[in-house]
């Protein structure tokens, strides 16, 4: 029997990475189908599945916070919305840290499902998005079409002891620092020490999934970095936003 796929985020008020989220689903779906179609055994099993459960319903998204249920309630109506046609669910957490909510919180989650479902669905639990390492390369396109002479890499931060190791080792690779949201070293830090180290271009990249409250209050600092240093160009990246390459990075994780 084919497994469901449930994307699981953190949640938010803003409209916007809700969007996002529903967008990087229906290109998880469109993976999906190609990969039963390359496979004609899939492909007969896909036919009879699809006939009583659309591809939409086989990938679905869920919220850590924000949300009126708690996340293990919503993975069991999901599961339960597939139950059906499918024996396995796989809950994919888009977070790009290792921190308390992708290593501890959403675990913790996934145990309550299961328990409340039974032997008769699985419930697995894949790797979160950022342990991915092609997910570097997606970075460094995005820096790619950026002219500076110093980066930042810019991620939340985590109160999770060593979440910050894979950072750090991402920035090393891509030629920049990094810096912290939630957490020293700060933007304004970093921005400090190149501008005393006599640069004047910096780019900055938001180590983030999806446009939202915090890109936006990242792009009014920079403003105000402008003010504060006006010799200095500022270049602010997009966060990694619903891509088909995000998208197959996601299905890689679930293999």
């Amino acid at each position: 029997m084919p497994s469901a796929y449930l994307l699981v985020s953190h949640g938010s008020r803003d409209p916007r990475p809700e969007i996002a989220m529903q967008q990087l689903a229906e290109l998880l779906r469109c993976i999906l189908q190609s990969e039963f179609d390359k496979n004609p055994n899939q492909a007969a099993i896909a036919d009879k599945v699809v006939s009583r459960l659309s591809y939409e319903k086989l990938v679905g998204v869920a919220y850590l916070e924000m949300s009126s249920e708690p996340l293990h309630e919503q993975i069991k109506q999901f599961a339960k919305s597939v139950g059906c046609e499918c024996n396995c669910v796989k809950i994919i957490p888009l977070f790009l840290l290792p921190g308390v909510h992708a290593m501890t919180d959403i675990p913790a989650e996934v145990v309550l499902a299961q328990q409340a479902l039974g032997q008769n669905m699985i419930i697995e639990l894949q790797p979160y998005l950022g342990s991915h390492p092609n997910l570097e390369k997606l970075l460094a396109k995005s820096l790619a079409t950026i002219k500076a002479e110093a980066r930042i890499l810019l991620a939340h931060g985590s109160r999770r002891l060593k979440s910050q190791e894979p950072v750090e080792a991402m920035a090393k690779s891509l030629g920049a620092v990094a810096a912290y949201w939630a957490g020293p070293p700060s933007l304004e830090l970093r921005v400090k020490e190149f501008v005393g180290a006599g640069y004047r271009e910096i780019a900055i990249l938001p180590y983030f999934l999806f446009v939202g409250g915090i890109t936006d209050a990242i792009a009014q600092s920079i403003e105000e970095l402008k003010l504060q240093f006006p010799a200095v160009t500022f270049q602010l990246a997009q966060p990694l936003g619903a891509s088909r390459e995000l998208a197959q990075l996601i299905w890689d994780l679930c293999r």
